[in-house]
């Protein structure tokens, strides 16, 4: 199953049988990344396309090299240049894209059974670890008060945090209303989601019922 399906290895010549089916293999093996890549996570046409086809690519390539290895070294040059005329991409991008590659350097050789395998078990562990709950994302909040400019704010809000919550951090301080008022922005990570609103409450009777906005984190492009 995980043998070569080429009959001399990759410096003999390739049929023509052998070349459709390690091609219908990558192009089918990167449809099913692209449908990985797209599980839970928004994505742009362009770069399923890019995955679906990449397999098929670096299939060729690895079929024209054919063992020889002055040519490898300057396809490898090629492939490098490729990293400087790309935007980076986060870390999900750029593992789904060393995937495709792998697949294709698999079927490029004629072992289309280990790029499956491989495939699946990829595939798998990306669905088992994307379904498993994230309670510590779903408890982070971003927090923003606002509060009198007679106000003192280091640690005017501390012994409310160490009741309510597991971690606050100050990440930003900001006058708003011609600096008449001071807005605070927090980081915080909730000990119960239950008694958020009892937190809220508890914060707007400190700051005089002045503006309150409590919400997600917003989400960073994770760059590698």
């Amino acid at each position: 199953m995980l043998n070569s399906i080429l009959d001399k290895g990759i410096a003999a010549s390739v049929s023509v049988e052998e070349f459709l089916v390690c091609m219908a293999v990558s192009l089918a093996l990167g449809a099913a990344l692209a449908w990985i890549h797209g599980y839970m996570n928004q994505v742009s046409r362009n770069f399923l396309i890019t995955l679906v086809s990449l397999p098929a690519v670096v299939q060729m390539v690895i079929m024209m090299v054919n063992g020889n290895l002055g040519t490898g070294v300057a396809v490898m040059g090629a492939f490098s240049l490729v990293r400087f005329r790309s935007a980076p991409g986060n870390a999900r991008e750029i593992t789904s894209i060393f995937a495709a590659m792998a697949a294709g350097l698999a079927t490029g050789m004629g072992y289309v059974g280990a790029a499956a395998v491989m495939t699946a078990v990829v595939g798998l562990v990306t669905v088992i670890v994307l379904r498993l709950p994230d309670k510590g994302a779903l408890a982070k909040r971003e927090l923003k008060v606002t509060i009198p400019e007679n106000l003192d704010y280091p640690g005017i809000f501390d012994d409310l945090f160490r009741q309510y919550t597991d971690k606050a951090e100050l990440v930003r301080v900001r006058t708003v209303n011609m600096g008449s008022l001071y807005e605070l922005q927090y980081h915080v990570t909730l000990k119960a989601m239950e008694a958020e609103k009892e937190f809220l409450d508890q914060i707007r009777c400190r700051n005089g019922n002045l503006g309150l906005v409590c919400g997600r984190i917003p989400t960073d492009r994770e760059e590698l």
